[in-house]
């Protein structure tokens, strides 16, 4: 342990965080080939404070942390350029210079940060950005985790954990069958339910865009969906709602994606008079302009004639007329789909004695029930 504060191996620094499932391994480590402690030395979870720009950070990060820079984008530029053209000794000169200013600012947050006495933090690689608010830590007695390889670590940990072996569970249904709402129950029920279209905060058609928009970045939705899956029991199913690869501006992992492709699928099988009225009720509010661009966006598989209809409908305020249409189009879509993945289970019912039954579901499937 250095006086700067303890550097953890990426897996004991994501034990810490509450992210790797399986034994918890050592925390005082110098880096990546140090000999762990005992488990009972790793700390528990702390503030986490990402040291990067504000760039960086929107870029990405580790879910959770808090962003307390010590450069900002314009001044990190300039240090990077002055480190490839004149060397290490310049660029710490140079970033010195920026750093100064900003210190008695940045200890202050830190000390009210760090409640009791410790924290966690990370830079890009875990070199001289870490180390240099490590030190400052030092100055004002708090203790800190250091992550060793920084946020490309965490990086590295993320792309990996998709290719992971798990046991996923998987919910489908045409448009409008109440998946993720059934999901819902199913958690209130014991179910391990990761929830991808909240972390993307996009519903998953040419339709599901929030209202604010707001979606994250590609990395950072992977770092969500990572962070996500990484809390979840690895000895326990994990139910995830049916997806394509694509949710408005982010992708699912491929190698995820496969995995989910794999998996068991149950089906909920709703009659089509409920699925129009939880569309009109979820889409009907979505402004008119908005709704004439996404029903451009399926211009080509709607057809040329269906495009039309869908656009006389909305000129004509005839919202259930055009919700029809969307759900014949989705309907086709899905049972296309279908021809080349049969489900394990159809269920006919959506009150919540489907959910506890699909919620209690084991490492296998039934041989028996209700669906």
């Amino acid at each position: 342990m250095s006086k700067a504060g303890v550097s953890l191996p990426d897996e004991a620094f994501l034990h810490l965080l509450g992210l790797a499932g399986g034994p918890r391994p050592g925390g005082n480590a110098k880096g990546a080939a140090a000999e762990a402690d005992p488990p009972a030395l790793l700390p528990p979870r702390l503030p986490l404070v990402d040291v990067r720009s504000p760039g960086e950070f929107a870029k990405g990060h580790i879910p959770g942390a808090l962003n307390l820079p010590l450069f900002s984008d314009a001044e990190r530029a300039e240090v990077g350029t002055i480190y490839k053209t004149k060397g290490d000794k310049e660029a710490v000169v140079l970033g010195l210079g920026h750093a100064g200013p900003k210190l008695g600012g940045l200890a202050r947050a830190l000390a009210a940060l760090a409640a009791q006495g410790r924290l966690a933090l990370y830079c890009s690689r875990g070199g001289m950005r870490s180390a240099s608010v490590a030190w400052l830590c030092s100055l004002l007695g708090i203790e800190a985790t250091v992550l060793a390889g920084g946020y490309k670590a965490y990086r590295r940990w993320v792309l990996a954990s998709f290719a992971e072996a798990r046991h996923y569970l998987i919910l489908g249904g045409n448009t409008g069958s109440g998946k993720t709402a059934f999901l819902k129950n199913m958690a209130r029920h014991g179910a391990q339910v990761v929830d991808i279209e909240g972390l993307a905060r996009h519903r998953g058609s040419a339709f599901g865009a929030l209202p604010d928009g707001g979606q994250p970045s590609a990395e950072h939705f992977e770092n969500l969906l990572a962070a996500a899956l990484g809390q979840c029991d690895r000895k326990r199913p994990v139910w995830l709602e049916d997806e394509c690869e694509n949710l408005g501006a982010v992708n699912l992992p491929k190698t995820f994606f496969t995995r989910l492709r794999d998996a068991p699928l149950y089906v909920l099988d709703v009659p089509r008079d409920v699925r129009l009225t939880r569309v009109l009720a979820e889409y009907g509010a979505i402004p008119a302009a908005i709704l004439g661009e996404d029903i451009d966006r399926i211009k080509k598989r709607l057809g040329g004639l269906e495009h039309k209809r869908a656009h006389a409908c909305l000129a004509q305020g005839d919202l259930p007329g055009l919700a029809s249409i969307l759900l014949d189009y989705y309907d086709r879509a899905y049972a296309k789909q279908a021809k080349r993945r049969p489900p394990v289970a159809v269920l006919t019912e959506t009150d919540d004695a489907a959910a506890i039954f699909l919620a209690r579901l084991g490492n296998e499937p039934p041989d028996s029930g209700r669906a």
